[in-house]
């Protein structure tokens, strides 16, 4: 396997997902400064909005973890929030998977991992931004499954509510946690770890593309 571009892999998903690959040769993006705990990753402190990347070579994998949490309702969206939605969830991923894609499709065991929310496919109160943000990459994610059929594995992680620092909001104490749990028929959110290990398994020469896996504690699927 050649190295494994993480992008956002300092906090959160992505820095769970970079220490479950502490033995793989990575390359680490992110908007703020970082010291990697492996010898075996690189970090460069970039903002992905900006589109200006550096050349990678031995390029195995992409994982684009970078997403917002923008819960309000429709009538306070402003046209700027589904924007700034739309370009850090979906354009950012465009933009990734365009400048890599050529030295993507050399390796013999290409991947490309992407993240989407429960909410594309369970309607939700005041997700509209970032649902509609989301359900963009669900369609690129099977576009370019398509496209890249043989060549490049696609797929998408759709996780519920996961305790990270960017759901810090929906989870500021004890009994917002506990609601939120028994929301779930698994009766817990997610830890970055659960998703985090799902990204591992999508990494690997598994032939499974195209798919949106639901790592959302039974939300999408079950009413219990």
């Amino acid at each position: 396997m050649g190295k494994i571009l993480i992008v956002g892999g300092t906090k959160g998903i992505g820095e769970e997902i970079a220490q479950l690959l502490e033995n793989k040769e990575c390359v680490i993006f992110s908007r703020e400064s970082h010291n990697v705990k492996s010898n075996n990753h690189t970090h460069y402190q970039i903002d992905v909005s900006e589109g200006e990347f550096p050349d990678i070579e031995d390029i195995s994998a992409i994982v684009y973890c970078p997403g917002t949490i923008n819960l309000k309702p429709f009538r306070s969206l402003k046209i700027e929030d589904f924007q700034h939605d739309f370009n850090i969830n979906f354009l950012g991923a465009v933009k990734i998977i365009q400048h890599y894609q050529r030295a993507l499709s050399k390796s013999p065991d290409a991947s490309i991992v992407l993240f989407s929310t429960v909410a594309v496919k369970q309607g939700m109160t005041f997700h509209a931004s970032i649902a509609s943000a989301k359900g963009a990459v669900e369609g690129l994610t099977k576009s370019l499954a398509a496209e890249f059929a043989g060549k490049i594995n696609v797929n998408c992680i759709a996780p519920t509510l996961t305790n990270t620092p960017l759901a810090q909001g929906l989870l500021r104490n004890e009994d917002a946690i506990k609601r939120s749990n028994e929301r779930h028929p698994s009766k817990r959110i997610n830890t970055a770890s659960d998703v985090a290990k799902t990204a591992e398994f999508l990494l690997q020469n598994n032939n499974i593309t195209g798919q949106i896996i639901h790592v959302d504690g039974g939300m999408s699927s079950l009413k219990v």
